[in-house]
């Protein structure tokens, strides 16, 4: 290498040390040499890789360890040492800590995590991430990110194209779904009334946002965010599988008028986070045109469906909707995070309503075609390259794989749903519509009680319990939760292709040990 330890040439060296010295103050140091030592840096980052490798993709996958090992959050202290000190540590002590980091961590890739929307190793993906920190840009303008704006571009009119929007579209990506929901309520906001913009919530009437009672919470988060108020997000009754009754939003948008407010979106949900619910898009659809509502698809976790012949019924009618927010990081196994927001809009709405024109970044005067600059479409000012994640991917596997990947994920759910009727002591909530298989488990004490509210206030019971016995025994995650009336259930998400029908097998048998004497 051509720099010494110092990173000063030699030849620099010698000038260097022919100049008369100087007072300096004490503390001081060289602004001429640098303080990097490229050769020690490389070999951390070798190092680092190597226990990545080992420990956060062979040993997290590997069926016969641990999902995780749990500790207390005041044990987990203790164990991590979190004390930040005015003193480095040791490369050797800093390597420990990325080791500790890894094995304490839950590991969401393994074949028995089970527990949220995502799960799973995605090597493609995880490979664009490591590639992103090392280019370390900012995707705001196409001066400091060509490729990854290029990228971005690219992915976006392809989801705009499997969505169906023939005359094209918009769209960015951003770190999560309930992002892009904020933006969905943002944008039909700005198309009602684009004076709020600048002179705020005096410009306009008391608006009102409609959605189903399962709808995600992002949706009351984001009419706080924006002074639109939790009380003005009118929910929607959903039927015995948790979607929107048409017949119902329409009574409510009449309701809303009645009080002199006024309705100006609708957000439907392609997938349900607790039961994988797909609202009735066409049938919604109808009820926004004749009202002339904004209509939001929040497709975060069924979106996926759109990419399989076989199950893109579920999302019948997504080309007639205004926006949809869909995250690849979910039943794609993209790397988190890895979120788009697509609008169906060729009028440039997304800058308008965003636009600060920060004269620093969004010079108009560029020596290139400044409309790659999609910086300002952003609520954002530092973003990540994420669409090159699922751009990478798509390239290595190709839309059929992609395709395969969700045929494969509901196939399996479908066997489980199919095993957990077949034994004693398990019952469905109900027929699972997507990846979602919702259950409960009854130990033998209780199998033979009849059905009465003293029954569900014991099964209610549990769910956390044998939760706690898998969490520390590590064999496996699972999530739970009530639902209105209903008491605690199971609710298990398949999405990972490593998952065997075997996994599968070992959740039902692994519940039942460990609640068996409840």
């Amino acid at each position: 290498m051509e720099r010494h330890i110092n990173g000063v040439k030699s030849s620099e060296s010698q000038a260097l040390v022919a100049e008369p010295e100087k007072c300096s103050p004490a503390g001081s140091f060289d602004v001429n040499s640098s303080t990097a030592d490229e050769q020690v840096a490389e070999s951390f980052i070798r190092q680092a890789m190597e226990i990545i490798v080992d420990e956060a993709v062979k040993k997290a996958t590997n069926v016969q360890e641990k999902v995780c090992e749990w500790h207390s959050p005041e044990q987990l202290k203790k164990l991590l040492d979190l004390e930040l000190r005015d003193g480095g540590e040791a490369e050797s002590e800093i390597l420990q800590r990325c080791r500790d980091a890894i094995r304490y961590s839950v590991k969401t890739s393994h074949p028995r995590f089970f527990n949220q929307l995502y799960a799973g190793m995605e090597p493609y993906s995880m490979v664009a991430s490591f590639i992103a920190e090392a280019v370390k840009t900012n995707l705001y303008t196409y001066e400091v990110a060509p490729v990854f704006t290029l990228m971005e571009d690219a992915v976006l009119r392809k989801m705009i194209k499997v969505i169906g929007w023939e005359e094209g579209g918009d769209g960015i990506f951003n770190p999560g779904g309930s992002l892009s929901n904020m933006y969905a309520v943002n944008l039909a906001r700005y198309r009602y009334c684009p004076d709020f913009k600048e002179v705020g919530m005096f410009s306009a009437p008391r608006l009102v946002i409609l959605t189903s009672q399962e709808c995600h919470y992002s949706i009351s988060k984001g009419a706080a965010l924006m002074g639109i108020g939790t009380k003005n997000v009118y929910t929607v009754p959903t039927d015995e599988r948790g979607r929107m009754i048409p017949s119902a939003l329409e009574e409510k948008i009449m309701l809303a008028k009645s009080e002199g407010a006024v309705p100006f979106m609708v957000n439907a949900t392609a997938g349900t986070t607790v039961l994988g619910a797909f609202d009735p898009i066409d049938e919604i659809a109808d009820i926004c045109e004749k009202h002339n509502l904004w209509l939001h698809v929040d497709a975060c976790w069924g979106g996926a469906a759109i990419m399989s012949k076989k199950h893109k019924h579920l999302l019948k009618g997504i080309h007639r909707v205004d926006s949809v927010a869909w995250n690849p990081h979910k039943m794609l196994m993209a790397s988190l995070q890895c979120s788009a927001f697509l609008v169906r809009d060729k009028t440039s709405l997304l800058q308008h309503c965003h636009s600060a024109r920060a004269s620093y970044l969004f010079q108009q005067d560029k020596f290139y075609d400044v409309s790659y600059d999609t910086g300002d479409k952003s609520v954002q000012c530092s973003r990540k390259p994420d669409a090159f994640k699922f751009w990478l991917m798509w390239k290595a596997l190709g839309s059929r794989e992609l395709e395969q990947r969700v045929d494969r994920a509901l196939a399996m759910a479908r066997y489980l749903a199919e095993e957990i009727k077949k034994r004693e002591g398990f019952r469905l909530v109900l027929e699972p519509e997507y990846a979602n298989v919702c259950f409960w488990y009854l130990p033998p004490s209780m199998r033979n009680l009849p059905e009465s509210p003293e029954l569900w206030k014991k099964l209610h019971t549990v769910a956390p319990v044998v939760k706690q016995r898998m969490m520390k025994k590590g064999s496996m995650m699972v999530g739970y939760q009530p639902l209105g009336e209903k008491a605690n259930f199971f609710r298990m998400v398949v999405i990972s292709p490593q998952v065997s029908r075997q996994d599968l097998d070992f959740v039902l048998n692994e519940i039942h040990n460990l609640g068996k004497d409840l």
